[in-house]
């Protein structure tokens, strides 16, 4: 269908990498142009390696899983014919260890806060299926295997088994 690209830059500035003393920070470039500067987060790799400034990959996950939802919740409340006016979602991603030990973000609880406006409002009934159609057709949602919630909804929406 299509592609999607990154190009992750990365270029040692110290002398001492085999003394694991080196700054992890690098750059995310994608398709349209755009860089910006990422580093792993200050909780995994304490500072000065990491750049507490910088976009951590674990947020960068979050973000994505967020922005995929609303923009998926956007198309379908136009097709439904309700005006949303903004849309404001604080996410929050949490890390833990699998069974192996390994950590990894197994959820991410997402928190819409949205505005409308014109003649056709929604009931929360009507927003919460909208939630749930957003759910199912993200494109992020459908590749990972974290817990999604989505807070206010009647009742969690979860991957599909």
């Amino acid at each position: 269908m299509s592609e999607h690209m990154a190009t992750i830059s990365w270029k040692c500035t110290s002398p001492d990498f085999l003394g694991g003393k080196y700054s992890r920070a690098h750059t995310w470039t994608f398709d349209g142009g755009l860089t910006v500067p990422a580093s792993p987060s200050p909780s995994v790799v304490p500072e000065p390696c990491s750049n507490p400034a910088h976009v951590d990959p674990e947020e960068a996950f979050v973000a994505a899983i967020s922005s995929c939802h609303m923009l998926t919740f956007l198309f379908l409340a136009c097709q439904q014919g309700f005006r949303v006016d903004s849309y404001l979602d604080a996410a929050v991603g949490v890390m833990t260890k699998n069974q192996q030990g390994v950590p990894w973000v197994s959820s991410v609880m997402l928190h819409p806060k949205i505005a409308y406006s014109g003649d056709k409002l929604p009931t929360p009934a009507d927003e919460d299926r909208l939630h749930h159609l957003a759910h199912g057709q993200c494109f992020i949602v459908n590749s990972i295997k974290t817990e999604v919630t989505v807070s206010g909804v009647g009742h969690e929406i979860r991957p599909a088994a």
